[in-house]
């Protein structure tokens, strides 16, 4: 055929096949824009899933009645006029295909009043005709119906699912966009029946009450609040305790300048913060908002927006991380600088490395001292029966000074050889003593190889081999990151490299793989993490066969001592496996059990 103009509506059709690809997409648009007028107030009444009806209400500034027949016109914007405007893009959507394309596959009915109206106006489009505008009656704000989603274009209706399946897609993007904006109410009705109900959110405990609402009462019971902002960027949100983890990647929510996104980049920096204490293939849960400059983001990547890309990739990636490891670093007595509270007194790594390796005589002396002032708890506490009718906010047990208890407690005994049993101010804590002198000697191993720069070994005979001419330049851009972390390589030629060192720590390891994965963390902006996964699992294989044993019998001291140690240690609700290291069974739990009260 010749080459030609394709008619008007196959063109929207054809972009509504970018934009609309079910009705939770139309959803996603309508919101967004409802977002981008300043609403406060939304609501969203589906039927049959939104295939035969989509209504989306809000109470924002509205659109004139001069301006309607725009709306419906493809890449009609009120959102940005230049280039610099795409730049620095804040709104939600921007590029004015979204009303025209759904417009052309559906039955659409826009009805808007501004504040200066005296009354709402109303214009219709069926399958992409215009009508004229009309009189309508409304309040400031505006309302958009959709009707008969695909009604002209039957393969793709073929492909939506069932009213079930397609009503939980349309909840999940009203769940998204209620955890970017907080501020904003969101409702949603399916078939005249109330689904969703959020209301606005202002303040830490109401912002806390929404994401239990749609993440559900136990993330929040295992989530911890954090916040870190260095120069222009700033990251906030809730991570899940590694107790909380999950077999698949559905609780895990990334939201960029307010934008929810599905960023590999930001996962991956999530991900790597979780490394030292999730257990094998387990997922994490998280909500997180990364806010940072707009013109270092470009959201033009991907038709519905959903992907990204930042212009300073390992900056952000590398900040991302940092932040989520010290977050989930703090320890239970609430400090998160584990060797400012339990430094390594007159040691070095080589010190601790031959500690940990002689784990048939630590068996005989646990290497853990208990306090001076640390009294018998059978002795200064209140044992545990003695207040099972006790109802106050927490359980009435002190010492004999009026001091407060500690998180953990006070040791009252040990079970099997394995478990040891604490009383704290709500209950009992359970401690698997092994997991948990694991991860203390697991900490205090990275401890000591961070406060020295990484020894080198030089290798007998270099190590020569080709690589890519990419990986080459990476060998010359990160020379002194390399040569930080023991690791000395050096290009020979424009494939060509050549190892004569590795960190002393990492001896006997496969050389060439190692630093060609470390070439390929590089090269993806993930930086020079490789070495330091490798020492941290070699030091995890250590403070593993460190640790006391099971049916090792400790004294009342020495469990106190483990209390305590966990109390100031990084990381000590996970071992370095990210099996838990200890729970708790409050008094509640105790009621309910023996059914008192009842």
């Amino acid at each position: 055929m010749p080459i030609r103009i394709l008619p008007s509506q196959l063109i929207d059709q054809i972009a509504a096949g970018e934009v609309v690809e079910r009705p939770a997409s139309v959803v996603k648009e309508l919101v967004e824009n409802s977002l981008d007028a300043g609403a406060r107030s939304i609501s969203v009444d589906v039927e049959g899933g939104g295939a035969r009806l989509i209504r989306v209400s809000d109470d924002g500034i509205g659109i004139p009645r001069a301006e309607l027949a725009l709306a419906l016109s493809r890449h009609a914007t009120s959102k940005i006029a230049t280039l610099d405007d795409l730049e620095g893009l804040l709104s939600m959507g921007f590029r004015g295909e979204a009303l025209p394309s759904i417009a052309s596959v559906a039955r659409l009915t826009l009805t808007s009043r501004t504040l200066n109206d005296e009354h709402a106006w109303q214009i219709a489009s069926d399958g992409g005709g215009l009508g004229e505008a009309r009189p309508a009656a409304r309040g400031p704000g505006t309302t958009i119906e959709v009707r008969e989603l695909f009604f002209n274009t039957p393969a793709r209706r073929k492909f939506q699912r069932s009213e079930k399946t397609e009503l939980g897609h349309v909840d999940a993007v009203l769940r998204n966009l209620a955890l970017a904006r907080f501020d904003v109410e969101f409702r949603l009705t399916s078939n005249g029946r109330a689904v969703l109900a959020l209301p606005a959110a202002e303040g830490r405990d109401a912002q806390e009450r929404r994401v239990a609402a749609v993440c559900g009462d136990e993330f929040m019971q295992h989530g911890r609040y954090f916040s870190r902002a260095i120069e222009s960027l700033s990251l906030h949100g809730w991570l899940a305790a590694p107790a909380f983890s999950r077999s698949q990647a559905d609780m895990q929510f990334t939201f960029v300048n307010d934008r929810f996104v599905r960023d590999k980049l930001l996962r991956h920096a999530v991900r790597l913060g979780y490394q030292d204490v999730l257990f094998q293939a387990r997922q994490p849960a998280y909500v997180v908002h990364l806010t940072l400059d707009p013109r270092r983001v470009d959201v033009n990547a991907h038709p519905a927006k959903l992907e990204i890309r930042f212009r300073d990739s390992k900056l952000v990636h590398d900040f991302v991380f940092r932040t989520v490891e010290t977050a989930l670093a703090s320890t239970l007595d609430g400090s998160a600088d584990v060797a400012a509270l339990a430094p390594v007194h007159g040691t070095d790594l080589k010190r601790e490395v031959s500690r940990a390796g002689s784990a048939g005589a630590r068996q005989n002396h646990l290497a853990l001292q208990p306090h001076s002032h640390e009294r018998h708890p059978a002795a200064a506490y209140v044992p545990l029966y003695e207040r099972l009718h006790a109802k106050p906010s927490g359980l009435a047990v002190r010492d004999a000074d009026n001091a407060p208890v500690p998180p953990l407690g006070f040791a009252l005994a040990q079970l099997a050889g394995v478990y040891v049993l604490a009383q704290n101010a709500s209950g009992l804590i359970i401690v698997d003593m092994h997991a948990a002198h694991e991860r203390i000697t697991y900490e205090k191993l990275k401890t000591a190889l961070a406060t020295q720069r990484m020894q080198s070994r030089r290798l007998l005979v270099p190590l020569s081999f080709e690589v890519s001419a990419r990986e080459a330049d990476l060998v010359e851009q990160f020379a002194s990151e390399l040569a930080a972390i023991g690791l000395d390589v050096v290009r020979r030629g424009p494939q060509h490299v050549a190892v004569s060192g590795v960190p002393a720590l990492l001896e006997g390891e496969d050389v060439e793989s190692m630093v060609r994965d470390l070439l390929s963390d590089l090269a993806e902006g993930q930086g020079v993490g490789r070495v330091e996964a490798l020492s941290n699992e070699l030091l995890a294989t250590m403070a593993c066969h460190a640790a006391v044993r099971a049916n090792r019998r400790l004294s009342i001291e020495e469990m106190n001592a483990l209390l305590r140690e966990m109390e100031r240690t990084e990381r000590s609700e996970a071992c370095n496996h990210g099996r838990p290291t200890w729970t708790s069974v409050t008094l509640e739990d105790l009621d309910r059990l023996f059914l008192r009260g009842q």
